[in-house]
């Protein structure tokens, strides 16, 4: 026990030690990490690293699609925003003395205005301000009155006409010149005469001119002149002639065999080719002036209803249709279309009830469909005919308005009220083009018998009415998407089932890679081999192509029959899952077989060529760029993907469930279908739709392979346009916050959607497919 209690001596401490030893410690002794720790430990950090790699790059994938949907709102939010109007100034008339005013003008910058007076003076003034910047007086002939005015063409430098009471007429023209003296913009404006500043005599007996129109173009006047018994149409058209500095007028004269009597308004359109007469009671009479020396009457006819008047009339820009306001502040468009003869004839398009009170004025834009109406109220309207909207309805005077107008670019008015004073507005009205019903709905353009659903974005007229219905893209979209999967979907999945339950390992290992490999080709050069050699080959053998679906099964079938019937050294020695290299050569030869035999049952079954007699006996058109060769030419695009991710899907099924049907009595055939393809259906589901989206937004192909026309035919012979190709064509070609720049973004956005709301009800499914089979 002693030994037991015996202190423990503990031994010296040495310089080793560090003076461990007299704070009565142990030293401290390096630790050692075994190399297979220090690897867990690189693992654990990679795993993290990947993990935190693969949130960021998820994340980044998310914010990314955010920040593109919030991209193309911001660019197509404009295109929803109500146009407005704000009052900038009001003052006195200018020179209220010099006579009552007959037509406000005002130039292009909103800068100058013009007010022509009863008296046949011309005021110039500034715009915002009422400051009288220059007066001019027309030469009006001693012992004559001004009896009749009227404006020609507003466009640029507008022509109005002065009738006088001795039946004559004198033609002026404003013009503004524009400096930068100082470098400050300085616009002088001035008047001209396009046939001089000598009246022109219109009448011989010298009868008042009661009412009169012209037009004025760059080789020919035209002027139509109504005196108390007569209509009088005369034309002056410019001769050059070699041996003279100036042009030689030939002037032309006819009347035209229609009564006088209750003729208020006359108005010719831009190409003088069409002359229309209205009175107050609400007759029209149509007249085509093409030959100046005998108009023909082509139609008469009501345009309002019983008991109203007609209260103003003009025509909107380009001269197709007349806006013709009415007593009881309707506002109705006819314009020319062609009737079931194919005759050109007036019929009424559309209606805006824009008041309960007369419309005393109606102002069409230079530039566009839309037109400006003034009621008895002092009530201002702005409306786009197109879109039938009503974009601006504002009192912009508590007294009678006497006169109105729209600047050149819809961005400004001016109204001159019974009271005396002028009052200057600045209008917002950027996209007035755009409504639910031009993008979606049938819309009755100008010149068109019936409404219809037209994209048609540009033209070399100025006077273009756009088109803008989103429709056509769309149906054109799905249905190069419906053509391209239903060649792709059958070929794709068929033969991923084959690959990846029935063939041979050694077959599938050549097989697999070089289908996906397809998926690398680019879908340029696919684009141009359909469009260069396949379209037409598939129209010089349409018949064969469809020879082709009907003998090339039936060849598949017959070797397949005949396959029983060979000795059984043959049939047995052959490796199984590798059948299918044997139907190569079947299927070269039947096809080949169904290209030789096309001619010959082309001629005999139709008498000449297939397109010919779809032409003829059922009215099916053909075009050689069509829906048909979109989809070959986009599901061999399309084929790659889906056959990639099903056949990945396939070969996943586990195999204890394939081994333990076959186990249990089921054929191999019945095992594929109860539960290889019930297991694997959520990524052969993922596979049809990552290629249906694959073929949404397919560009190329398309754009290359079709007419790239917007027409809404089910017909597999015609051609279309998707969203996407219209934005690769017309992107380029768009101005920067233009309407269309932004319609087109809009088509972006459609696009977009579609693709969002499929995908995540694809995914939606999927998941409900896999819980459904997760328990197999």
């Amino acid at each position: 026990m002693s030994e037991i209690n015996a202190p423990i001596k503990q031994p010296p401490a040495t310089a080793k030690d560090g003076g461990s030893a007299a704070s009565g410690m142990e030293p401290k002794r390096p630790i050692k990490i075994s190399s297979g720790e220090y690897h867990q430990r690189w693992r654990l950090i990679k795993d993290a690293l990947a993990r935190y790699g693969v949130v960021a790059g998820g994340l980044g994938v998310i914010v990314a699609i955010v920040l593109i949907f919030f991209y193309l709102l911001y660019v197509v939010y404009p295109l929803f925003i109500s146009a407005s109007a704000a009052p900038v100034s009001e003052y006195p008339v200018p020179e209220q003395a010099l006579g009552n005013t007959l037509l406000l003008a005002i130039e292009e910058q909103n800068e100058v205005a013009a007010r022509f007076t009863d008296s046949g003076q011309v005021v110039f003034f500034n715009a915002a301000t009422g400051k009288t910047l220059l007066t001019q007086a027309v030469a009006i002939p001693e012992g004559a009155h001004i009896t009749s005015f009227a404006q020609g063409s507003p466009i640029k430098e507008g022509a109005v006409i002065y009738g006088l009471s001795d039946g004559r007429a004198i033609i002026a023209k404003q013009q503004y010149k524009v400096t930068y003296p100082d470098n400050v913009r300085l616009i002088t404006p001035s008047l001209k005469y396009p046939l001089g500043e000598q009246p022109l005599a219109l009448d011989e007996s010298g009868a008042a001119l009661e009412a009169i129109a012209v037009k004025v173009g760059s080789d020919s006047t035209t002027i139509v002149a109504k005196t108390a018994d007569k209509i009088r149409l005369i034309n002056f058209k410019k001769e050059l002639s070699l041996f003279a500095d100036e042009a030689a007028l030939t002037r032309t004269d006819s009347v035209l065999d229609l009564p006088t009597a209750g003729i208020a308004e006359i108005l010719i359109d831009k190409d003088e080719s069409n002359l229309y007469l209205i009175n107050n009671d609400g007759q029209l009479g149509y007249f085509d002036i093409s030959d100046k020396s005998s108009p023909d009457l082509k139609q008469q006819l009501n345009v309002v209803d019983a008991g109203q008047k007609i209260t103003s009339v003009t025509f909107l820009n380009g001269d197709l249709s007349l806006m013709i306001g009415d007593s009881s502040g309707l506002v109705s468009q006819w314009s020319m279309v062609r009737d079931k003869l194919n005759r050109p004839a007036m019929q009424k398009i559309r209606a805006f009830k824009v008041s309960d009170k007369a419309i005393i004025a109606i102002n069409s834009e230079q530039r566009r469909k839309g037109f400006m109406t003034t009621d008895a109220d002092g009530i201002v309207g702005i409306y786009h005919s197109t879109a039938e909207r009503e974009m601006i309805k504002e009192r912009v005077s508590d007294a009678l308005p006497s006169t109105a107008i729209l600047s050149p670019r819809a961005n400004a008015l001016l109204l001159q009220s019974a009271a005396g004073n002028m009052h200057f507005w600045q209008v917002d009205n950027e996209h007035p083009e755009v409504s639910i019903k031009s993008l979606w709905q049938k819309v009755w353009y100008e010149s068109y018998p019936k409404p219809d659903y037209i994209w048609q974005s540009s033209s070399a007229n100025n006077d273009f009415e756009p088109k803008y219905s989103l429709t056509p893209l769309v149906f054109g979209t799905l249905k190069a998407s419906f053509y391209a999967m239903l060649v792709a979907i059958p070929l794709a999945l068929m033969g991923a089932i084959y690959t990846a339950y029935f063939m041979a390992p050694g077959m599938r290992q050549y097989v697999k890679p070089s289908i996906e490999i397809m998926g690398a080709l680019p879908t340029v050069i696919l684009g141009f081999l359909a469009g260069l050699w396949l379209a037409p080959f598939m129209e010089e053998h349409l018949t064969g192509i469809f020879a082709l679906l009907m003998i090339v099964p039936v060849g598949v079938m017959l070797f397949a029959f005949a396959w029983q019937f060979l000795p059984k050294t043959i049939t047995q020695n052959l490796p199984e899952g590798w059948d299918a290299a044997l139907l190569i050569p079947v299927i070269l030869l039947s096809g080949w077989i169904a290209f030789q035999v096309s001619v010959p049952l082309e001629t005999y079954l139709f008498h000449g060529t297939l397109q010919d007699w779809l032409k003829a006996e059922m009215g099916i058109g053909y075009d050689q760029r069509n829906s048909l060769v979109v989809g070959v030419a986009m599901g061999f695009a399309v084929i790659p993907t889906i056959f990639s991710i099903a056949e990945d899907a396939i070969f996943s099924v586990p195999k204890h469930l394939t081994v333990g049907s076959l186990a249990l009595g089921a054929t191999p055939w019945q095992t594929m279908i109860r539960v290889v393809l019930l297991t694997a259906s959520p990524g052969i589901f993922s596979a049809v739709m990552i290629g249906f989206g694959r073929a949404v937004g397919e560009t190329m192909i398309v754009l290359m392979a079709t007419g790239n026309t917007p027409v809404m035919d089910l017909s597999v012979f015609q051609g279309m346009r998707t969203l996407a190709a219209n934005i690769a064509v017309e992107m380029p070609e768009s101005e920067v916050d233009s309407t269309h720049y932004r319609i087109l973004f809009l088509a972006a956005l459609v696009l977009f959607m579609f693709t969002f709301v499929f995908n995540t009800l694809a995914e939606v499914i999927r998941q409900r497919l896999r819980e459904k089979y997760s328990s197999l």
